[in-house]
């Protein structure tokens, strides 16, 4: 009676390790799915938006980027985007 442990024996401490390896698994892969889809979802951005810029000149840089990408486009002409090309580069 002395050295009754509740009857769980190796068996015990088995499924105890089984479970908090797969608790611990779950938990990771988890985390991992979560940082992905929160990292992606930057990246599905819309293809008008400009760039994110950093400091200062950046944000002229793209304007000017997504200005000449319309032009290719041909959503603008070539009156436009000179007239719009140098408004943003008076605005410097």
């Amino acid at each position: 009676m002395m050295w009754y442990d509740g009857g769980w024996g190796w068996g015990g401490w088995i499924v105890m390790t089984v479970f908090m390896v797969l608790f611990w698994a779950v938990l990771i892969v988890g985390f991992i799915a979560l940082v992905r889809y929160l990292a992606g979802t930057r990246h599905h951005q819309q293809p008008d938006s400009p760039p994110p810029s950093g400091w200062g000149g950046g944000q002229n840089r793209g304007a000017e980027n997504l200005l000449a990408e319309r032009f290719a486009r041909g959503e603008i002409d070539e009156d436009e985007y000179k007239r719009r090309l140098a408004l943003l580069r008076e605005h410097q």
